[in-house]
């Protein structure tokens, strides 16, 4: 007998919100034959958390802590993207030690989610090892990012007009260690990975992309350069001094599954070389501009200057006031392009603050993604193009 000769009549499924893969916040409506998706619907936005509008009530600087949750697996990044935002529309100048410190944190959050991306991604294929490989390194980076800001998941580190504190005196020797142990686990998981058949079989040619289609959904970071588009915030508009770092942008062919793998493993390398010359720049110096509108006075001033202590007064009470404006900042963040658009009213608060995070466009083309292929597969579709669902929150 054949296929055909089973008269059978398509099942609707719901795949998450309680599903593992699928976060508690993620759902899909999928109509199923057999095993196989024909046709599904995405839905998003369980969190609603309203962090655009909560921003509106706040200052400028009450805004960052929101930030912290947005891609909660690389939350550094964040803070910076909005910080640079804000800078953007006050015309203030970050010091040079503030600026490399920036670009260092970034580097070591796009590693730890890719590491997370990878890791978890695995575990959805059945493979439990590679997983361990990696969060034991990313334990270490935690650990790292813990000491310089005090916290691991809500850093709150990045400051308009700099960060928060210099780093702790060990750090750069901490440092050096961790990159070692993230290019020796990275090397392991990829040998065990690569070539091996299973692997292979569940991501070549598993949902691909074309280049031209992945434009059109606004895909952006290592799911677009998987198609070989190699756009890159970093490259193309740079920010923090990233045009003096020699660095490559890694793509893919295909833009499957196996791609995205590809592309994320590259691109650890690729940070870490970030890193490395980034150390070689650290020159002692200040983490904070010296520009009143956003900065406190020194203690000594405000002792002893009614200048110096208005101005702290007025900074504590009120926050910043940016110009009447509008401002649209981008940064390379882990899953792509991580946009902040802002506009000013000329008060201590923003008028309004609109975020455009990577993962949206990427799970609003999920469903194209997952359509012909069999339910299996869809959940390691999910875990290649990682989508974070404090990103859909609208």
């Amino acid at each position: 007998m054949s296929e055909g000769d089973f008269k059978t009549k398509n099942m609707y499924l719901n795949i998450g919100p309680s599903h593992p893969t699928m976060h508690g916040t993620l759902r899909i409506f999928a109509e199923m034959d057999g095993e196989r998706i024909v046709s599904s619907v995405a839905e998003m936005g369980y969190l609603h958390r309203g962090f655009e509008k909560h921003s509106e009530a706040g200052t400028y600087t009450q805004v960052i802590p929101y930030t912290d949750r947005l891609n909660y697996v690389s939350p550094l990044m964040n803070n910076v993207g909005y910080c640079m935002a804000v800078e953007k529309l006050i015309g203030c100048e970050i010091p040079e030690r503030a600026q490399t410190i920036r670009v260092i944190i970034c580097e070591l959050s796009r590693i730890t989610d890719h590491l997370v991306c990878i890791g978890t991604n695995v575990v959805d294929l059945g493979a439990l090892t590679n997983f361990w490989y990696y969060f034991n390194v990313r334990e270490k980076i935690y650990d790292f990012i813990e000491k310089i800001c005090g916290a691991r998941l809500t850093t709150n580190y990045t400051r308009i007009g700099g960060v928060s504190r210099d780093l702790y005196p060990e750090a750069v020797a901490e440092l050096a260690a961790i990159i070692k142990d993230v290019q020796l686990a990275t090397k392991e998981v990829r040998g065990l990975l690569e070539r091996n058949k299973i692997f292979v079989d569940r991501t070549l040619g598993i949902a691909p992309i074309s280049q031209e289609e992945a434009i059109n959904y606004g895909f952006t970071g290592p799911c677009l350069r998987a198609t070989g588009c190699d756009y890159d915030v970093r490259k193309s508009e740079p920010y923090c001094g990233y045009e003096n770092y020699d660095f490559d942008i890694p793509v893919g062919e295909d833009g499957d599954t196996y791609d995205r793998f590809l592309v994320r493993f590259e691109e650890i390398n690729q940070s870490i070389r970030i890193i490395e010359q980034a150390i070689s720049k650290l020159r002692p110096g200040p983490v904070m501009t010296s520009d009143r509108r956003v900065a406190l006075p020194p203690k000594a001033e405000v002792y002893t200057n009614i200048e110096a202590l208005m101005n702290h007064f007025k900074l504590i009470y009120e926050g910043v006031r940016p110009p009447p404006g509008e401002v649209y900042s981008a940064t390379e963040a882990a899953n792509g392009e991580l946009g902040f658009y802002i506009v000013s009213d000329g008060s201590t608060n923003p008028y309004r603050v609109k975020c455009r995070p990577p993962c949206f466009p990427l799970y609003a083309a999920y469903p194209r993604l997952v359509n012909g292929v069999m339910l299996a597969d869809a959940i390691a579709v999910m875990g290649s193009i990682n989508i974070i669902a404090g990103e859909l929150d609208r």
